[in-house]
């Protein structure tokens, strides 16, 4: 994953993917319960583990679902980070 001009570019390598998941799946369990974002972070945290464990069993996952719910985490992050500033 790189930053270009505040565009977010994912990787195309499987072996990113899942070292980009595991990077957010800590950083959205940490948020606060009492956050707005705490019932999205759960949601998507879910989904992510999913993803991960069916990249680690080889199954096929489709590329849309990985940048999504990876993008979608990045968002919670930035958003439930402005609570606090």
């Amino acid at each position: 994953m790189t930053r270009t001009k505040g565009t977010l570019i994912l990787m195309e390598s499987p072996e990113d993917n899942a070292k980009i998941i595991r990077l957010l799946l800590p950083r959205l369990e940490r948020i606060s319960v009492d956050s707005y974002w705490a019932h999205r972070a759960s949601g998507v945290r879910g989904a992510l583990t999913k993803l991960l464990e069916q990249m680690e069993t080889g199954e096929a996952i489709h590329p849309e679902a990985i940048k999504t719910n990876i993008l979608i985490g990045f968002e919670i992050l930035k958003e439930a980070a402005k609570e606090y500033l």
